[in-house]
């Protein structure tokens, strides 16, 4: 994990201890990495990040789903929807995220992340190569009549301040690694294409 300046001493140093990522990864035979699932609220994320962890556990790897609403319930309590508290959640989350990368696991990330800024600074905080972006790409039309939360509704009357794509930007990944749109492929076909992605990679084995 690359290391952070920390500002609040400059007594504090990285600790490096004789267990590595590299010695984790040999014992899990599997590449860390986090998979950072980005798009609107309701495109997908957490369904296919969900069913993906399901094939990888059935396939032996080791994983840990990192899930947007239930980091709020703990790590991230607390935060609002500002911007800055959004930009401090994701802060959060990406450190976790790097722990998780150095314990040797696939950590699967579903967050809204709307601001490419938000994203490439998690990526450049962790070592080249173990953050791969997949953009959920479903369309607002399709979120919205989804609607599984009723989000969007409120959103609409203006009981929700700050909502990514209505009241708030998103800006779409300009390079991610790979582009689902599950308003066109069924859940099966988006986490085979995941697998697919993980394999020419070399972070998992072909079956």
């Amino acid at each position: 994990m690359k290391q952070i300046s920390a500002s609040v001493s400059n007594h504090i140093v990285w600790q490096h201890h004789a267990v590595s990522r590299t010695d984790r990864e040999a014992q899990k035979q599997q590449h860390a990495v986090v998979l950072w699932f980005t798009g609107l609220s309701g495109a997908g994320k957490s369904t296919v990040a969900g069913a993906l962890e399901q094939a990888l556990l059935a396939r032996g790897a080791h994983t840990y789903l990192l899930d947007g609403d239930n980091v709020r319930h703990g790590l991230c309590a607390g935060l609002g929807f500002s911007e800055a508290d959004r930009n401090e959640n994701l802060r959060r989350v990406g450190a976790v995220a790097g722990l998780m990368v150095d314990a040797g696991l696939i950590v699967l990330s579903a967050f809204v992340s709307p601001l490419r800024s938000q994203r490439d600074a998690i990526r450049q905080s962790l070592p080249d190569g173990r953050f791969i972006e997949i953009f959920v790409s479903t369309s607002l039309d399709v979120c919205e009549q989804r609607d599984v939360k009723g989000l969007y509704q409120k959103a609409r009357r203006g009981e929700i301040a700050n909502f990514t794509g209505i009241s708030d930007p998103y800006e779409a990944p300009a390079r991610p690694e790979l582009t689902l749109d599950t308003g066109v492929l069924s859940l099966e076909q988006s986490v085979a294409q995941c697998l697919q992605l993980l394999e020419q990679r070399g972070i998992i084995k072909p079956v």
